[in-house]
């Protein structure tokens, strides 16, 4: 627990050097660069349980679809929701040519859809986070959003696991994650609810005018519970591929996808309430 603490610090220190210092492009990067670890673990899943996908095009389009719409977004002739939907299509033709050729007819329609899932479920999931980045039409208020979304979501799952060692006693899914409980995600979901005021109060100068501290606690709560839905379902994954991890490259945590597995889900999910208010 204190290895994935003290990661957990680190990587929000990192995440805030980007964020702040070197502005909106590098901030995407990184996001990117998450989500091809992502893509690329949950690719390695897919293959522990018999299935092919195609890993370099596929994790190749998921970046460009991470990239491609904050620089679309820069030109005033250019739709977002275009350039993600053109990236799915040529997806969908590029896998299409491939299964002719590249894999036993036995098993081309799954290596189709695991691509393709790996494709929509994590790269096109997390690229609102980059949608949310030019809803204030401002970059620090973007980035301030997305600082926002990513608080709420990660420090539920710290919440979980703090309230949790301390007091769990009644399993909330048994067979998906033994380790969790409902006290702990009634703890997670307190923190997040804490963490989403704090960041919206004191945060205010920074933040657009539109978002408040009475909205930063409201949403907190919807943010955390899909948090916490979107780690079971990784987790679902993990079991079903018998795997306690995605990866081992970061200490206490895991791999990319244990490290964004909570914001697989949120992200759209904030994306959508805060473009309510916007």
């Amino acid at each position: 627990m204190i290895k994935r603490i003290g990661s957990t610090i680190f990587l929000w220190g990192l995440a805030g050097v980007f964020f702040f210092y070197f502005g909106g492009d590098a901030s995407v990067w990184l996001l990117a660069f998450l989500s091809f670890g992502t893509q690329w673990e949950f690719y390695g899943l897919l293959e522990k349980m018999g299935r092919k996908p195609f890993k370099n095009s596929g994790t190749a389009l998921g970046t460009i679809m991470i990239v491609g719409p904050y620089y679309a977004s820069k030109s005033d002739h250019v739709h977002i929701e275009g350039i993600q939907s053109g990236i799915i299509a040529i997806a969908i033709v590029a896998c299409c040519l491939r299964i002719l050729n590249e894999r036993d007819s036995s098993d081309r329609i799954e290596t189709l859809g695991s691509t393709l899932l790996g494709l929509i479920y994590i790269p096109f999931m997390l690229a609102f986070l980059v949608r949310i980045l030019e809803l204030p039409g401002d970059e620090l208020h973007g980035l301030m959003l997305i600082a926002w979304t990513v608080g709420v979501a990660k420090f539920c799952d710290i919440g979980a696991l703090l309230f949790g060692k301390a007091f769990g006693k009644h399993q909330m899914s048994p067979k998906m994650s033994p380790k969790k409980t409902w006290e702990g995600a009634v703890g997670g979901c307190l923190v997040s609810i804490g963490v989403g005021f704090a960041i919206s109060h004191f945060g205010a100068p920074y933040l657009p005018p539109f978002f408040n501290s009475f909205w930063g606690t409201l949403f907190a709560l919807p943010i955390a519970i899909v948090s916490i839905i979107s780690d079971l379902v990784e987790s679902v994954i993990k079991r079903r591929a018998d795997q306690k991890d995605s990866g081992k490259f970061i200490p206490g945590i895991g791999g990319a996808f244990d490290l964004t597995d909570s914001l697989i889900l949120s992200a759209p999910v904030a994306f959508l309430l805060l473009g309510l208010i916007s």
